[in-house]
């Protein structure tokens, strides 16, 4: 366990900075009010995700590696650390589904329906549920995690595996 010690850290740092973020989209309207520019601005989410994951990498360089991390490695650490975050995303999108806004299914089934994008509340319903996107967050976190450590690691290696 001490060995991904430091990816269960991140991964639990990054779950609350996602349901902070829930807290922020929330507070500011766009899970209600707001709706229709709620599929645009939830994806600056990224901007703190990727901070994250950098700051996750220079934590396992600096103390697990001792300033000596390859790409590998690295890599290693990036899907330890993805696939904790995708653990724990079933749980955050509880969270935020039935604690922070519950209303979020109605409202954005209504107004998908309002605005053309789904023919009925029936179809959108069928797209709009927690266990929809329960899916999507498991699976877009494993994907993008892994994405985002392939790039970052570029940046971050501090050496070439020996032969």
């Amino acid at each position: 366990m001490k060995n991904i010690s430091i990816e269960v850290k991140w991964g639990v740092i990054f779950s609350i900075v996602g349901l902070l973020w829930m807290i922020l989209e929330k507070v500011s309207g766009l899970h209600d009010q707001y709706i229709d520019y709620h599929l645009y601005l939830t994806n600056l989410f990224a901007i703190p995700a990727i901070v994250i994951m950098v700051l996750a990498l220079k934590d396992k360089k600096k103390n697990f590696y001792d300033g000596d991390m390859n790409y590998g490695e690295g890599m290693l650490s990036g899907v330890v650390l993805s696939l904790v975050i995708s653990i724990l995303s079933p749980l955050t999108q509880w969270i935020t589904s039935y604690v922070i806004t519950p209303d979020f299914f109605p409202t954005v089934i209504k107004r998908s329906v309002e605005l053309g994008f789904y023919a009925n509340e029936t179809d959108a319903a069928s797209y709009f549920n927690y266990g929809n996107y329960a899916r999507q967050g498991f699976l877009m976190s494993l994907m993008m995690g892994v994405i985002t450590t392939a790039i970052v690691m570029i940046f971050i290696k501090t050496r070439t595996p020996k032969n």
